[in-house]
């Protein structure tokens, strides 16, 4: 389906189910999808709601290249009042990890617990400049983003079909969404804000990610969220719900019932 909040309209794949609404928030290159095999993994019942953030998959590109991380914390908010959501749970992947860390540092009514995948930390991404180059036209074309799934994205190997669906999330991107990550979105400090996160909060952590590794999230991250834990999968890269999603889904599962 899709809806229209804050003036931009967002494709959502929802679940219809009991206890509190799971919002999957994708990283920088994917998709709803990049979370399906997690949700197909999670117990029947479950009331799951994935959109496709702004620029990305099947949603609209914003106007005037509007691709803050305020501005897509800001559609995840509204989306979640047109839901009327009134108990859920964050979960974001990367890009989608530092949004969710923002909104959840907001203490937004309803907010039970937050769960962060192989997040972008808090702090300034930094990057020589021309690792960011590279970054920007890492999206440009099937043979780059091939590049990054086998350098830089993952540590097993993905399906065909799993590939496939990373190459063609990526290129589908806007062109402004694209290369806004690497040069602004992903600079934004929001350190001194996720101090405030007042929820039960976990960080689910490849093994062996090579974007956002074990020991970065360390100290840049759960030091600063005090409840906060750690869950580090084995043998896994940054994209974790494609490469491990039995694993992502069951602890994302066994953080929920801990809720109560």
């Amino acid at each position: 389906m899709h809806i229209t909040v804050n003036n931009i309209r967002l494709h959502v794949s929802e679940q219809s189910g009991k206890g509190p609404a799971l919002v999957f928030l994708h990283y920088w290159g994917g998709s709803s999808r990049t979370w399906q095999a997690v949700i197909d993994a999670l117990p029947a019942g479950r009331h799951t709601i994935a959109p496709d953030l702004r620029g990305w998959g099947d949603s609209d590109a914003a106007e005037n290249n509007a691709y803050a991380l305020t501005d897509f914390a800001a559609d995840i908010e509204h989306l979640i009042a047109a839901l009327t959501l009134k108990q859920y749970v964050l979960i974001g992947h990367s890009m989608g990890g530092k949004i969710a860390q923002l909104l959840a540092s907001r203490q937004p009514q309803g907010l039970m617990g937050l769960v962060l995948v192989a997040p972008a930390p808090p702090t300034p991404l930094a990057l020589p400049p021309e690792a960011r180059a590279a970054m920007e036209s890492a999206y440009n074309s099937p043979e780059s983003v091939g590049m990054s799934i086998d350098h830089m994205l993952t540590a097993k190997p993905l399906s065909a079909s799993q590939r496939e669906q990373v190459i063609d999330d990526s290129l589908r991107g806007a062109p402004q969404a694209r290369v806004a990550w690497p040069n602004y979105t992903s600079r934004k400090d929001i350190s001194d804000a996720v101090q405030k996160i007042a929820v039960p909060t976990i960080v689910i952590a490849g093994e062996l990610d090579k974007v956002d590794p074990v020991e970065v999230l360390q100290a840049e991250l759960l030091s600063r969220i005090p409840q906060a834990r750690l869950h580090v999968l084995p043998d896994t890269g940054h994209l974790s719900p494609l490469e491990s999603p039995q694993d992502v889904a069951e602890a994302i599962d066994n953080f929920v019932a801990s809720l109560g």
